[in-house]
């Protein structure tokens, strides 16, 4: 620990997404774009499985917290990010950096569980209709919800605490756009060997253990395409990103990688589980005829 320069950080400065002044203009507007329909398809999706009747099942209980999610994570990462395209110097404090880290575990732990929730749900739908009331009852769809969410919080304490009262060293430059945990390890000039083996080991448990679920249900594949598409696209990008050989060259690739999770599949699954799902296109097509026969008729 001698040979570094050991400092009390106060904040962080965060690389951009590009460093080139021509890029920075498209690139705001494309991601303010792609994350305002991700906010608001992701909110929608929330609200319209809770006020409407007939959504009352197991898959839109689950879809709603997949879309909370989903909304969590975005707003943990994109309001700053895009704020990076219009600062000189993208800074963050030190409480803000581990807050971030904090509630992007949250989130991102959680929808893994729920993604498995759903294809368990699907599962048992397809494969055991007669006893799919039974199996699925009101208790086991807060039981598989809220336990993500309570092993969730739990890693995201452990991490963010073993990381936070660690030492930095006197460079505070991150490589992400974001606090991630994985970016900020590699400024910590104390023993990093105890928080490499929590993250490696509940990332290799989390990542395999709810694919796992998925693949065992895979019978009810053919008849659930909302859910396989969105299974394929976040598990896809998850094993792009950390199954590629890491080379000073793939790290432009994570960058692009961690865009397409933390901003593209949160605007993708709203679109999924609405364009392929006539009761959702149903359930809205309800609430905006409701909502306009409140106004009345037109007396002009």
């Amino acid at each position: 620990m001698g040979k570094h320069n050991v400092t009390a950080l106060s904040e962080f400065i965060r690389m951009g997404i590009t460093d080139r002044p021509e890029l920075q203009a498209p690139l705001f507007g494309l991601f303010l774009l792609i994350y305002m329909i991700s906010v608001v398809g992701n909110l929608g999706m929330a609200i319209l499985t809770k006020v409407d009747s007939r959504l009352q099942t197991p898959m839109y209980f689950f879809l709603r917290h997949l879309s909370l999610t989903d909304l969590g994570y975005s707003i943990a990462v994109g309001p700053k990010m895009l704020v990076s395209f219009v600062v000189d110097e993208n800074k963050v404090s030190y409480y803000f950096c581990a807050t971030q880290v904090a509630f992007f575990i949250i989130f991102f732990i959680s929808e893994l569980f729920i993604l498995s929730a759903m294809a368990y749900d699907c599962y048992v739908g397809i494969c055991h209709p007669l006893l799919y009331t039974v199996m699925m009852s009101p208790r086991l769809w807060h039981i598989l919800v809220v336990i993500p969410y309570l092993y969730s919080v739990t890693l995201s304490l452990l991490t963010v605490l073993n990381m936070f009262t660690s030492l930095f060293c006197s460079s505070n430059v991150i490589r992400y756009f974001y606090c991630s945990s994985l970016s900020l390890i590699a400024l910590l000039c104390s023993d990093t060997q105890e928080i490499k083996l929590i993250i490696l080991t509940f990332s290799t448990f989390n990542l395999v253990s709810s694919l796992l679920t998925v693949l065992v249900r895979n019978k009810a594949f053919s008849t659930c395409g909302s859910q396989l598409t969105a299974i394929i696209v976040f598990y896809g990008t998850l094993f792009f990103m950390y199954l590629q050989p890491k080379s000073s060259e793939s790290f432009n690739t994570d960058k692009v990688a961690s865009l397409f999770y933390t901003l593209v599949i949160p605007m993708l699954n709203p679109m999924i589980y609405s364009l392929r799902n006539k009761e959702v296109k149903n359930a809205v097509y309800r609430t905006w005829t409701i909502e306009n026969s409140f106004k009345g008729p037109d007396t002009r």
